[in-house]
C-alpha cells in the first residue's frame, strides 16, 4: 500500500434534519439495501414524510420531476426543507449519535469523512461490491447532491475522538427516537472547534475498516472521480465512526441460498467433508456454532445438516496462494470458492446465490431447487485483518447491528462551506 498524504479524517458538517422529535421514529428508515417493497409501503404507511421516500423513491415521487423518480427525491427534500418539515442546523458540528437495542448500545461520530483510494491504507473495505448497487447510489446522489445515508467505519480507538464520544451522556440529546424494531436513537451535536481540533489530531495517524456501506463507499469515490480533480463537497463522505474498544458493534452472517437442490448439494459435498446426520435447524445452527473449524449447515424446509472437516487437500487447491491467509480461513470464503464454485459448479453471481439476513428468511427462500446454507459471525477480528491484508470477503459477508437510521441527519452539498 502506497503512503497517504494523510490520514483518517472526519470533519464536522452542517446537517439536514427532521425538525423536532414529534413522530422521529415513524420517520426514520433501515438503510436501503435491507428494505423489502413490503417493508417501504410499511413505512410509508407509518409517516407520509419518512425518509424512505428519499432513499428508495418510487414512481409517486417521479411525478415531481417529469417522471424521474431520483429528481423527485430531490423536489420531495427540497420541498420538506422550504416547509419546515427538515431543518438546516446553523454551524457545523461532529454529531455523536447513540444507538441501543436491548442491552447492546453503540455509539460514535457522525462526520464527513475525507475520502481515500483502499491502496491508501487509510480506509480499509473488506468486501467485494457489485456494479448495480453502485451505479443505482450515484444515480441518487447525483440527483440529490446529497449524501442521504452513512457509511459506518469501525476503528479502535482510545483517544480523544473516544473521550468525546463517552462525554455526551449527561446532556440531553439534540433529537432521540424509538424506531419499531425498538432500538433508541439519540444525537448531540458538537460544535466546539478545540473538540473538532482535538478529534482531528487523534485520527490522524489512524485508519478504519468498512463496517458497512461498501457500496456507498464506492459511490462516494465515483462521484469524486466525475469531478476530476475539483475540490468540492464530494471529496467527503457521510459517516458513522464506531471505537469497537468502547462501543463495538454486533456481528451477525449473512446466509446464502444457493441455485442448486438439497439432496445434488449435500451428495456433492459428502466425498470431500464430513457431513452429519439430518437434524432439526435449530440444532443444526448450534452444532455449527460450536464447531472448532469450518462449519455450516445446509438446509431445506425442516432439514439440515452440518458439514465439517472439508478435505484440506481440496481447499488448498482451490484457494491457492491464500488458503492460509485471513481471507482463506473464513466460512464464508470456502463457500463461495469451495462449495459453491468447485463442487457445485455454480457461477458466482447473484442468480445462483441469494442472501439472507436471518434463518427464516434464508429458509423461505430455499424452494424445491435452492438450499440455504446457513453460516456463523466472522468477528470484528477478522474483518480488520483481512482488510489490512489489502484482501476483499465475497460480497454480502456481514451484517453490523445495530445499524444507523436513515433519515437522523442528511449532509446537502449545498449547505456546506
Amino acid at each position: 500500500m502506497t503512503t497517504p498524504e494523510t490520514g483518517l479524517a472526519l470533519l464536522p458538517f452542517r446537517a439536514t434534519r427532521y425538525a423536532g422529535s414529534d413522530h422521529l421514529g415513524d420517520r426514520l428508515s433501515p438503510p436501503y439495501d435491507v428494505i423489502s417493497e413490503a417493508d417501504r409501503e410499511d413505512l410509508v404507511g407509518a409517516s407520509d414524510t419518512s425518509a424512505v421516500r428519499l432513499i428508495l423513491p418510487a414512481e409517486a415521487e417521479g411525478e415531481l420531476a417529469d417522471g424521474d423518480a431520483y429528481a423527485g427525491a430531490r423536489a420531495l427534500m427540497d420541498g420538506w426543507v422550504h416547509d419546515g418539515v427538515l431543518a438546516v442546523d446553523a454551524e457545523p458540528a461532529l454529531y455523536v449519535y447513540e444507538m441501543t437495542a436491548g442491552d447492546a448500545v453503540t455509539r460514535g461520530l457522525l462526520g464527513a469523512v475525507e475520502l481515500h483510494d483502499p491502496e491508501d491504507g487509510v480506509i480499509l473495505p473488506h468486501e467485494n461490491t457489485m456494479a448495480g448497487p453502485v451505479a443505482d447510489r450515484l444515480a441518487l446522489m447525483e440527483a440529490t447532491e446529497a449524501n442521504l445515508e452513512p457509511i459506518y467505519l469501525v476503528y479502535d480507538g482510545g483517544g480523544a475522538a473516544s473521550e468525546l464520544v463517552a462525554s455526551v451522556g449527561d446532556r440531553v440529546p439534540l433529537a432521540e427516537a424509538e424506531t419499531p424494531d425498538g432500538t433508541i436513537h439519540r444525537l448531540w451535536a458538537v460544535t466546539d472547534p478545540k473538540a473538532h481540533a482535538a478529534v482531528a489530531d487523534d485520527l490522524a495517524a489512524r485508519r478504519a475498516v468498512i463496517a458497512d456501506g461498501h457500496h456507498r463507499y464506492a459511490t462516494y469515490r465515483k462521484l469524486q472521480a466525475e469531478h476530476d480533480g475539483e475540490p468540492g463537497p464530494w471529496d467527503l463522505g457521510l459517516t458513522l465512526l464506531v471505537d469497537t474498544t468502547a462501543y463495538g458493534p454486533q456481528v451477525h452472517p449473512i446466509h446464502r441460498v444457493v441455485a442448486i437442490g438439497f439432496d445434488a448439494a449435500v451428495e456433492a459435498v459428502r466425498a470431500h467433508a464430513k457431513v452429519g446426520e439430518p437434524v432439526q435447524v435449530e440444532e443444526a445452527a448450534r452444532q455449527v456454532a460450536e464447531a472448532g473449524g469450518f462449519a455450516v449447515a445446509l438446509a431445506q424446509g425442516d432439514r439440515a445438516v452440518v458439514v465439517c472437516d472439508l478435505d484440506r487437500e481440496l481447499v488448498s487447491d482451490t484457494l491457492g496462494d491464500v488458503a492460509d491467509s485471513a481471507l482463506g480461513r473464513l466460512d464464508v470464503t470456502v463457500v463461495h470458492r469451495v462449495l459453491v464454485e468447485r463442487l457445485w459448479g455454480l457461477a458466482d453471481t447473484e442468480e445462483s446465490v441469494g442472501y439472507a439476513h436471518d434463518v427464516e428468511d434464508a429458509l423461505e427462500a430455499a424452494r424445491s431447487d435452492r438450499t440455504a446454507v446457513l453460516l456463523r459471525p466472522t468477528p470484528v477480528e477478522d474483518l480488520g485483518e483481512v482488510a489490512r491484508a489489502g484482501e476483499r470477503m465475497p460480497r454480502k459477508s456481514t451484517l453490523f447491528t445495530p445499524k444507523p437510521a436513515s433519515g437522523m441527519v442528511i449532509r446537502r452539498f449545498a449547505d456546506q462551506g
